[in-house]
């Protein structure tokens, strides 16, 4: 009888193990779809304001040759403006695709943990039956 309590007692402990990491992995997985979003919206936003810098840096050359007053310094600030913009998207992209964590960091480390604590308790049970091989 002891025995099949222990059993039971052991199953719904890893139940328990199993749901708990189900549970870490689901939340992980909702965050890296949150910055994957994030990043393909800033990839996005970098790409537009390049797109439109080259456009108005291609107009800042044809307006050269038609000489108006201003119109060179508008231009050039424009093209200025999203130049910089687009490049400070870009770097931002970058910093996000760096410099996060691996994804599923915490999972993978209670597996690890979970593995560890597994490989001990069979290290201990092998001990307890032959007490003789024990270092």
């Amino acid at each position: 009888m002891a025995l099949r309590q222990s059993a039971g007692q052991l199953a719904a402990t890893l139940v328990s193990i199993v749901g708990t990491r189900l549970e870490l992995f689901s939340i992980e997985l909702a965050e890296q779809r949150v910055r994957l979003i994030k990043v393909m919206c800033l990839t996005v936003g970098a790409i537009l304001c390049l797109v439109l810098a080259l456009l108005v840096v291609s107009l800042l050359v044809a307006l050269y040759f038609w000489p108006t007053e201003y119109r060179y310094v508008a231009l050039g600030l424009l093209a200025l403006v999203y130049l910089f913009v687009g490049l400070g998207l870009a770097w931002w992209v970058r910093k996000e695709l760096c410099a996060n964590p691996v994804p599923f960091e915490a999972t993978l480390d209670e597996l690890k943990r979970d593995l560890a604590l597994v490989n001990r308790l069979q290290e201990v049970d092998r001990a307890d039956r032959n007490p003789g091989d024990a270092p």
